[in-house]
């Protein structure tokens, strides 16, 4: 029977331990702090995408156009010497390419430049243009492919000077 009187005050003591009602640790979080935290993050939200600057006084910056002039008022052309070579080819049969190239440049003061830098770019496209096969010309996405393919190797090999496009004038695959 003591025993009994024991196990019954240690029930009664912890259920009058709990508090009933109030407040506790989740309550508090779940209703409290995390919509301070939602409001918080919102309002830095719409101060970051800039919803706010009519509330703060902020006017917006004006927009300045920018007149683009018309490329080809500008446009320098020069013609490269006419280039024959020999296609990679894995047959007997030999193939050849006859290639007649102009470059645009970006002004004129450059086709002087590019005068004597002429060796290097004709070399750059020589090397190039040997390794080709034929099955890499076939096609409007071939042929697109060998002028970004020039292009960035004209750029390179005429460092200071700017070349905006390779044109093609003739091209023979034989």
């Amino acid at each position: 029977m003591a025993d009994e009187a024991a196990t019954q005050d240690i029930a009664d003591v912890e259920i009058e331990a709990t508090p009933k009602g109030g407040m506790n640790g989740k309550k508090l979080v779940l209703f409290i702090i995390l919509p301070i935290l939602l409001l918080i993050a919102a309002g830095a939200g719409a101060f970051m995408a800039g919803l706010l600057d009519p509330l703060l006084g902020k006017e917006p910056e004006p927009v300045v156009e920018e007149v683009i002039e018309p490329v080809a008022s500008k446009a320098v052309f020069y013609d490269l010497p006419e280039m024959l070579v020999n296609l990679n080819s894995s047959g007997r049969k030999k193939s050849y390419l006859k290639i007649s190239i102009s470059l645009e440049l970006t002004n004129e003061a450059d086709r002087d430049e590019i005068t004597t830098l002429l060796p290097r770019v004709v070399d750059n496209f020589q090397v190039y243009l040997r390794e080709l096969r034929i099955e890499d010309l076939r096609g409007s996405a071939g042929l697109q492919r060998l002028r970004e393919e020039l292009l960035i190797r004209v750029n390179t090999a005429a460092q200071p000077i700017q070349v905006r496009d390779v044109l093609f004038k003739e091209m023979l695959v034989q």
